[in-house]
């Protein structure tokens, strides 16, 4: 599986926006507490706000804020919201692709693949991971030498 730039800044940013709380933080204050740049991250930021999973308050005391509360917020969603699908084949959706002869088995794969993926990030809220308690399901898949492989 590979995250892009955009995927791992709008889940950082939204993992400090859930450990914030319900106060405003500015695009600025996201960006020096997570080291990313600030005009890129403002762009995620939208993509968010349109995703419904962020709002934007003007002002002197604006900045940024959850929509929902951190538990309601997968990081499936921050991902979809910022990258599409989840899992995808030449940026159609697995069950769209379709094989022959003996690659045929490939579609299953990545079906399978896509439910993987699913299990863990429509688990993990972003509550979850501004406090450190991931599920029970995730910390043993982490616990495994052979998933740091």
């Amino acid at each position: 599986m590979r995250l892009s730039a955009r995927v791992d800044y709008a889940l950082r940013a939204a993992a400090e926006l859930a450990a914030a709380g319900s106060g405003p933080t500015t695009v600025g204050e996201l960006a020096k507490e997570q080291e990313l740049p600030p005009k890129y991250l403002e762009n995620i930021l939208l993509q968010m706000r349109r995703a419904g999973l962020v709002r934007g308050q003007r002002g002197p005391e604006g900045g940024y804020v959850l929509a929902r509360p951190a538990a309601q917020i997968t990081l499936a969603d921050v991902i979809r919201a910022v990258d599409g699908p989840l899992a995808n084949v030449r940026g159609e959706r697995p069950e769209h692709v379709g094989y022959r002869g003996a690659a045929r088995s490939l579609q299953e794969v990545w079906i399978a693949l896509r439910a993987s993926e699913r299990m863990i990030l429509e688990e993990v809220t972003l509550e979850q991971i501004a406090s450190g308690t991931l599920p029970s399901r995730v910390m043993e898949l982490a616990a495994d030498p052979a998933a740091w492989d």
